[in-house]
C-alpha cells in the first residue's frame, strides 16, 4: 500500500515514468498526450534540455540561499526580464512557488499599501463569481466557486463577488457584445457604491478565466471599462494570470491584450513551465514605493520565495518563451487548434460553445446544443470524460459546475506550445473517442 496521500484516495493514478516533448508515459510505457499541460503548466512540454542544463549548472554554483540573508542573480535577472515585458507600470517583482501562493502576497500587498498611504478603512475586495484563484484560504475566498468553497466556507474571509463576463450564457438577444461588456463591467461599480467606496481595497479578475469556467474570455471593452472603474474610486486592480499567462493566450502578459495595465498582477504554472515550482506578483511603483517609503518591510513571506534554482529555470523558460519566438506563434497555433475543433464538434449535439485565446481552449458540453441546456450533474459527465480521454491516451482537463458550481460541465485544453498540426489533430480525435464512449454510454 502506498503512503503517498493522493488527491483521490478511491481512484489511484498510474506511476508515469518519462516525458518527452508532448508525451507523458507510464510504468507500463503507454504514451499519453499532454493536452492540458497538466493544469496549464506545460509550456514548453517535458525534457527541454535547456532548460534541465540551467537548472543543472545553478545547482552546482548555488542551489538555495534564504532571501533573508541573500539575494541571486538569476532572481535579479529573471524580474528584470519580466518587468521588459509587462504592461506598462508593473515595475517590482516578488517571487514565491506557486499561483496560490501569488495570490495570497497579492491581497497582503494590497491591504498594506493602504495601511501605508493612511486609508486602514479599505479591506473590502470584490472578486466574480465563477472565477478561480487558487486554493489557500484568502485565495480560496477571492475564488468564486461555489462547489469548491463549501466545505470551508466557516473559514473565509468575507469577499462580495460580481457576475462573470460570459457572452455564452448572459448577453441578451438584444445586446451586442460590447454593450453586454460595459453591462456586467458596471455591476462592478454597483458593488462598489453598495459597499462604499472607500472601504474597498482591491478587484480580483481572471483575464481569461480557466479551470471553474473552460477557457473563458472577455468581450471587447469589458476590462478597458473595468480599469476606468477601478480608477474612479481608487481601487487596485488585481490580475490573476497564473493559468491564462505567461504566453498561454498568445501575449506573455494576457493583460496587454485587453489594453490595460493591472496594479497587481500574479503568475505561476507556465512561468516555471513545470521544470522549477515558481509564481511571481508582480506590482506597480506606487505601491512599492509606499512601503519602501513607508515601513520599508512587506510584512509577509515563506522560506522558499525567490529560490535561486526555480528562478534559474523560470529565466530560462522566459528567454525560450520571448527570444525564440515561441509566444508569438501561440494564436496562430490556438486558431488552428480552434479549427480542427470546429470541424469536429461544431455541429456536435452535446458541445454548445468553443471558446479560448491562444492555446487556451475550451468547450462546453450540454443536452441539448439549441436550448443550451445543461447535462444532469448525477451523470458526472465530467469525470466520465476525464477517465475516457485517459482511457485513450489523453491528458485534458474536465470539470463541472460551470455555470453556478453545480450545473454545467466543460474540458480545457491548453497544449504545449511546441505542439505542431499532427499534435492537434491527434488531441482532437481522441477528444472525439472519449466524447463518443461518454455519450454513448449515457444514452445522449
Amino acid at each position: 500500500m502506498s503512503h503517498v496521500f493522493p488527491r483521490n484516495s478511491n481512484k489511484i493514478p498510474p506511476i508515469g515514468t518519462k516525458g518527452d516533448g508532448v508525451y507523458l508515459y507510464d510504468a507500463d510505457g503507454k504514451a499519453y498526450f499532454d493536452g492540458s499541460g497538466g493544469a496549464a503548466v506545460s509550456c514548453l512540454g517535458h525534457g527541454d534540455q535547456d532548460i534541465i542544463n540551467v537548472i543543472k549548472n545553478q545547482l552546482d554554483s548555488m542551489a538555495f540561499a534564504h532571501t533573508g540573508f541573500l539575494g541571486s542573480q538569476p532572481a535579479e535577472d529573471l524580474a528584470d526580464l519580466l518587468v521588459e515585458h509587462a504592461p506598462e507600470g508593473l515595475e517590482h517583482v516578488y517571487f514565491v512557488s506557486g499561483g496560490s501562493e501569488a495570490v495570497e502576497a497579492a491581497l497582503k500587498l494590497a491591504r498594506q499599501y493602504y495601511i501605508e498611504i493612511g486609508q486602514p478603512e479599505r479591506s473590502k475586495i470584490i472578486a466574480r463569481r465563477q472565477s478561480y484563484h487558487g486554493n489557500t484560504l484568502g485565495a480560496l475566498a477571492v475564488g468564486g466557486n461555489a462547489w469548491r468553497r463549501a466545505q470551508f466556507a466557516p473559514l473565509l474571509i468575507d469577499v462580495s463577488h460580481i457576475g462573470p463576463c460570459y457572452e455564452y450564457r448572459d448577453r441578451r438577444d438584444d445586446e451586442t457584445c460590447f454593450e453586454y461588456g460595459q453591462r456586467v463591467a458596471n455591476e462592478l461599480e454597483e458593488e462598489i457604491l453598495r459597499l462604499g467606496p472607500e472601504q474597498v481595497m482591491a478587484f480580483v479578475a481572471e483575464p481569461v478565466v480557466g479551470a471553474t469556467m473552460g477557457a473563458v474570455p472577455s468581450v471587447e471593452g469589458y476590462f478597458k471599462r473595468v480599469r476606468e472603474i477601478c480608477d474612479r474610486y481608487g481601487v487596485l486592480l488585481i490580475l490573476d494570470e497564473v493559468m491564462c499567462g505567461m504566453g498561454r493566450t498568445g501575449a506573455l502578459f494576457a493583460a496587454k491584450q485587453e489594453g490595460i495595465s493591472p496594479d497587481i498582477c500574479t503568475i505561476a504554472k507556465g512561468l516555471g513551465a513545470g521544470y522549477q515550482p515558481i509564481g511571481a506578483t508582480l506590482c506597480s511603483a506606487q505601491i512599492f514605493d509606499a512601503i519602501k517609503e513607508g515601513s520599508g518591510f512587506f510584512q509577509h513571506g515563506h522560506t522558499y520565495i525567490g529560490h535561486p534554482t526555480a528562478c534559474a529555470a523560470g529565466l530560462a523558460v522566459v528567454q525560450k518563451l520571448t527570444e525564440g519566438g515561441i509566444v508569438d506563434q501561440v494564436s496562430a497555433k490556438g486558431q488552428e487548434l480552434q479549427d480542427l475543433l470546429q470541424r469536429e464538434f461544431g455541429q456536435h449535439p452535446n458541445v454548445g460553445d468553443i471558446r479560448g485565446r491562444g492555446l487556451f481552449v475550451g468547450l462546453e458540453f450540454v443536452s441539448d446544443r439549441e436550448s443550451k441546456a445543461v447535462i444532469d450533474p448525477s451523470h458526472k459527465f465530467n469525470a466520465r470524460l476525464k477517465a475516457a480521454a485517459f482511457d485513450a491516451g489523453l491528458i485534458c482537463y474536465p470539470m463541472g459546475g460551470t455555470i453556478d458550481g453545480k450545473h454545467g460541465d466543460h474540458v480545457l485544453l491548453a497544449p504545449p506550445f511546441i505542439s505542431e498540426t499532427h499534435h492537434f489533430e491527434e488531441v482532437v480525435s481522441k477528444l472525439a473517442t472519449a466524447v463518443r464512449n461518454v455519450t454513448t454510454d449515457l444514452g445522449m
